[in-house]
């Protein structure tokens, strides 16, 4: 079943169940695929693509999250975070700290490389082979630590 699919199965389970968030959830990423289906670009929505549109979605969601965190606004945050954690559901699995830290260490093997000059060949590799599994910037704070 593709996400698509799914989305609209869980919309409906949503509206019976009465679970707002997850309604409005459901709701905003189904808005979503209908923009990229309406875009003009004339492709179907590959698994790449629904990739990008749930993690730029979870994304604004961690953005407003600190946002809202540094302004005071407590109930928006709540709201944030639970909207986020339905977003996490149809996210691959997140990697710990330490299993990014394995895969680091590995492309860093493989590359050969030695200290921070060589970050450029680093942290592009290591982004193709986590994404969708891992934060960028929680990736970009381990390589520069491994590398220095």
């Amino acid at each position: 079943m593709n996400l698509k699919e799914k989305i609209n199965n869980d919309l409906k389970e949503a509206m019976k169940s009465g679970d707002k968030v997850r309604l409005n959830t459901v709701r905003s990423i189904r808005a979503l695929i209908l923009e990229f289906e309406k875009s003009g670009a004339n492709k179907e929505l590959t698994p790449e693509d629904e990739l990008k549109l749930l993690t730029g979605a979870a994304k604004k969601r961690k953005d407003s999250i600190e946002q809202f965190r540094n302004a005071g606004r407590m109930d928006l945050v709540e709201n944030e975070e639970a909207e986020l954690k339905v977003l996490e559901e149809y996210l691959p699995k997140q990697l710990t700290e330490d299993e990014i830290k394995i895969e680091v260490q590995k492309i860093i093997a493989e590359a050969g490389a030695k200290g921070k000059e060589d970050f450029s060949k680093v942290m592009p590799a290591s982004m193709k082979a986590l994404k969708g599994r891992a934060d960028g910037n929680l990736v970009r704070k381990i390589v520069e630590s491994l590398l220095s």
